[in-house]
């Protein structure tokens, strides 16, 4: 090892990253870090403004497709037009989510599906699409944003928590069938992010805000910005060999109190 490997062991350069929920928040976020990293990157969202405001803050080797991942008998289009615009998939981040804010005994078997179809069935046709591609190419990266809410209880979330822990299931099974592929499988899982929506959450109920702050050891909210180098990290040659992790990056909240 010596210091020629630095910054270029970090570098994403003739990469081409898809990034499912990249319009906003910490989807947007990933995708600006791979592209500062030299990554081509595509935005996938159901919204296209947000998408094309997200891809303009970018410029050039940035680009959108709008698609609902839940909407699976589209997907194989969406891998295809992709392909043939941008060229061979090498780093898929399945971040699209939903969230729902329910007591258990409240939530419905149809709102439960819901969470899960995004999360989980909608995540793995894109990954099931992705992948044969990479394992030809021999070469490739696949990362999970997974949630505090894979690690440990919190109220009120039981669709979302129950998507978020299965995903790490699927993310240990993918990572032991690809890897010897030369595919590495790993998750991010965020704490608590200073976001659009950690913002309305926090809007008007401090107590909230500041139970969060005192379990955290870090004292403070995460940046978006955190959570996309850390994708960077995964996707990168410097973590070749790490595969069926699970990286919180969460300012020491999964540590407990």
């Amino acid at each position: 090892m010596n210091s020629s490997e630095f910054p270029g062991i970090f570098s994403l350069k003739g990469e081409l990253a898809v990034v499912t929920g990249g319009g906003t928040g910490i989807g947007q976020a990933i995708a600006q870090a791979m592209h500062a990293a030299g990554a081509r990157v595509v935005l996938v969202g159901r919204r296209e403004a947000e998408l094309a405001a997200a891809v303009k803050t970018m410029g050039e080797g940035a680009a959108y497709a709008v698609h609902d991942i839940t909407e699976t008998a589209g997907t194989g289009a969406l891998v295809q037009r992709i392909t043939q615009e941008h060229g061979s998939i090498t780093c898929l981040v399945n971040n699209a989510g939903r969230h729902l804010k329910k007591a258990a005994v409240d939530t419905t078997p149809q709102e439960f599906l819901d969470v899960i179809n995004t999360h989980i069935i909608g995540a793995h046709e894109l990954t099931r699409l992705v992948a044969p591609g990479m394992i030809e190419r021999k070469h490739g990266s696949i990362i999970f944003t997974a949630s505090m809410a894979s690690l440990f209880g919190i109220p009120l979330v039981v669709a979302y928590a129950s998507a978020k822990s299965a995903m790490l299931g699927m993310v240990r099974t993918l990572s032991t069938e690809l890897s010897s592929h030369g595919i590495r499988v790993n998750a991010i899982a965020p704490g608590w992010i200073d976001t659009d929506m950690s913002r309305k959450a926090f809007a008007g109920d401090p107590a909230r805000k500041n139970k969060i702050i005192s379990r955290t050891p870090m004292a403070k909210l995460g940046d978006v910005s955190d959570v996309g180098w850390a994708a960077v990290y995964l996707a990168s040659p410097a973590a070749k060999f790490v595969t069926g992790a699970v990286l919180p990056v969460d300012g020491g909240a999964s540590m407990g109190f």
